[in-house]
């Protein structure tokens, strides 16, 4: 058990990052793993957390008042180890970025991320991602919203769990702004035709690739090449990207 409380209650699922989960009838995309933090991960998750951490409650926010000014304003969804997420708020700090993530050592290692890279445009929630959405954004509050590599339930009886089912797409579509974009990637080539599917399907959406390259689009300068992606794609793993776009 952790000293810090906050860690702790993190850790548990619940306390102030986590209340409100249980009992909104979605299915989760996600396992809570009993993953290790490092003491940095935990020194810097502790420190952090309280200056930059976005608490959920079910109720909205008002995102130009959480950072203080009304730049344009980015959804990820799931920031992993963090790495990518901060590369990209580092490369493009006119533009605010909210991630959010379950898993804590991930939160930790993004917290360790926005320190050293004195980052005052990105914020985490620790949370659930569906109830982040519908909750707490307003529509029309968000000029993007990223999607990378999220866990592709490649068993059959697991693909109810992935998280682009058609209820969620609609739910993000709805807070996007007109000309807002949502870009999902994968290297699970099934997912990849689920994605492009699922978001073909959504009225609202425009596909930004239109009938070049299947649908897919190419990878965008704004997301870089993970260190497992240039791995994937050393062995001749694929990698898609589909980005849509809500007309406006």
């Amino acid at each position: 058990m952790s000293d810090t409380p906050l860690i702790q209650a993190a850790v548990d699922g619940d306390g102030a990052y986590t209340e409100g989960r249980e009992g909104y009838g979605h299915i989760k995309s996600y396992v809570r793993r009993a993953g290790r933090m490092s003491s940095a991960q935990e020194n810097y998750f502790a420190e952090m957390m309280p200056k930059i951490g976005l608490t959920y409650a079910p109720q909205q926010v008002d995102l130009n008042a959480v950072y203080g000014r009304s730049n344009p304003k980015v959804l990820e969804i799931g920031t992993g180890m963090g790495e990518t997420t901060a590369r990209i708020a580092e490369a493009n700090r006119d533009i605010d970025y909210l991630g959010v993530e379950v898993h804590v050592p991930g939160v930790g290692a993004l917290c360790k991320q926005i320190a050293e890279r004195q980052l005052a445009n990105l914020r985490i929630c620790q949370h659930d991602a569906v109830e982040v959405v519908r909750d707490m954004l307003p529509e029309a509050s968000l000029d993007g919203v990223h999607v990378f590599f999220p866990d592709p339930w490649h068993k059959a009886r697991h693909n109810k769990r992935r998280l682009i089912q058609p209820p969620f797409v609609a739910l993000l579509a709805s807070r996007l702004k007109p000309g807002g974009y949502f870009h999902c990637a994968t290297d699970w080539e099934e997912y990849a035709q689920q994605m492009l599917a699922v978001l073909s399907a959504e009225p609202t959406l425009v596909n930004t690739a239109g009938a070049q390259l299947g649908g897919f689009a190419p990878r965008p300068e704004y997301r870089p090449l993970t260190k497992f992606e240039n791995r994937g794609l050393r062995l001749g793993h694929g990698v898609w990207d589909v980005i849509f776009r809500r007309p406006g």
